[in-house]
């Protein structure tokens, strides 16, 4: 999964771009919209709104966006939309596997503008299971290198529940069963390390290697599938080597 990891980081780096076209703060928004319904309105009982509102500040989404959100998500503000998570399933070109986690108010819209980008750019769509037991719930926690080695950060998060943790260059990732993220998190808070995300997320149990030409394929359809507002998420099973992504860094 390091190339996954890398070329997610990579992602992360791009991110400003993204803010521009108000693409990244419109999904953090989003998510702290729904987290507020779902668990409540307050971040100190739901984990989950808690680290919907930190990512939303890492990314320098401004706080009068945050509490027009958390307000909707209350019932104090009107505007908030019924919106809906759905996951569709499919491949990526070379047999990648691919699961697309939107957050919609349009149901029809979603499926359509999903099966326009993967069918363009090579994928095909597939049925409802036929992808996602090739992919396992877990906790996936980002936090910045800082002076810390990988041994304090192990140390400080095992007991906690975390299975493991990577090192991704000018970061580590820290990876837990999807019910011991937050327990990991509040390890890390309390041996004074900073984090930048903590998400529940797919990781893949089998992945598929790639070289340049076939991963160039899959991330064209990855990014067309992320540049739809719908579209929060898109997970999938393909791993690229370091010297792949040297190569594609070259492009």
């Amino acid at each position: 999964m390091s190339g996954h990891s890398k070329w997610a980081t990579t992602k992360h780096k791009k991110a400003a771009i993204d803010a521009k076209r108000g693409k990244l703060f419109a999904k953090l928004i989003k998510n702290i919209e729904v987290a507020g319904r779902t668990g409540g309105p307050d971040p100190a009982g739901n984990p989950t709104l808690y680290d919907a509102i930190q990512k939303a500040k890492k990314a320098s989404v401004p706080g009068d966006n945050i509490d027009r959100a958390l307000k909707r998500a209350a019932g104090a503000e009107a505007g908030g939309a019924d919106w809906q998570t759905i996951m569709y399933e499919g491949y990526a070109p070379n047999g990648v596997a691919v699961l697309i986690e939107c957050l919609t108010d349009n149901r029809n819209r979603a499926a359509t503008d999903v099966r326009v980008a993967v069918t363009r750019n090579g994928g095909n769509m597939a049925d409802p299971g036929s992808v996602s037991y090739m992919f396992n719930r877990k906790g996936v926690i980002i936090m910045p290198k800082g002076k810390a080695t990988e041994d304090d950060v192990l140390v400080a998060v095992l007991d906690a529940g975390a299975e493991e943790v990577n090192d991704l260059g000018e970061e580590f990732e820290i990876i837990t069963e999807a019910s011991d993220m937050v327990p990991v998190r509040k390890a890390l808070q309390a041996a004074g390390f900073d984090y930048d995300s903590a998400d529940s997320s797919f990781m893949p149990t089998v992945t598929v290697p790639l070289d340049a030409d076939g991963a160039r394929k899959v991330f064209r359809m990855i990014e067309a599938l992320e540049d739809l507002d719908d579209v929060q998420n898109v997970y999938a099973n393909f791993d690229v080597s370091d010297e792949v992504m040297a190569e594609l860094d070259e492009d």
